[in-house]
């Protein structure tokens, strides 16, 4: 029987390539305390940061047999972890509003049409603003959140660094939180 607990974080991958569950159990354990108080560090929630360590190391182990590691596991698992948080936080964001809109709904007694084309407008106006992105820019950032392709992924297929994939998807979202922030507030207000 291996010492699973003595082998590297590269040992322990190519065992789970090969489907080793206790492979991926050492894996979990070695990083779940580090990742989880990471995750929870931006959260401020134990709850959603519990369900991002789930999800991450569920696409772990469902990805495990293609997944090739261009960097350290670690850093893989740190990065997917942040990754995972900025969806959570952007998901948010939109519940926020969407939220507001209900509240709004409920004291006004608006129809349920207004409601549903103010999603539209928002989904039309997101859209708009990726689709204002420069090409490559926005190329990366489909990839990244529409595909749920890694930046390792997306490098590969567009044949460019990771740090570039990197820098795109995080220029993108700072372009699109400026647009979209004044957007929507916008829709809802012009709408009401």
């Amino acid at each position: 029987m291996k010492a699973y607990n003595l082998l590297t974080d590269a040992e322990l991958m190519d065992f789970l390539k090969s489907g080793d569950h206790v492979a991926f159990t050492e894996i979990y354990n070695r990083y779940k305390g580090l990742l989880y108080i990471h995750a929870y560090k931006m959260l401020r929630d134990e709850e959603e940061a519990k369900d991002v360590l789930h999800e991450l190391f569920a696409a772990l182990w469902a990805r495990g047999k293609d997944l090739v590691l261009h960097t350290s596991l670690s850093n893989y698992l740190y990065s997917a972890v942040r990754n995972r948080v900025l969806d959570v936080v952007s998901h948010k964001q939109v519940e926020s509003v969407y939220l507001e809109s209900l509240q709004h709904f409920m004291e006004e007694g608006d129809c349920i049409t207004d409601h549903l084309l103010r999603e539209k407008d928002l989904a039309a106006i997101i859209e708009r603003e990726i689709a204002a992105l420069p090409a490559k820019m926005r190329e990366v950032f489909e990839l990244s959140r529409k595909a749920n392709l890694t930046h390792k992924e997306i490098a590969e297929q567009l044949k460019i660094s990771e740090q570039t994939v990197k820098k795109q998807v995080s220029n993108a979202l700072k372009i699109l939180r400026v647009k979209l922030g004044v957007l929507v507030y916008l829709v809802f207000l012009l709408n009401s």
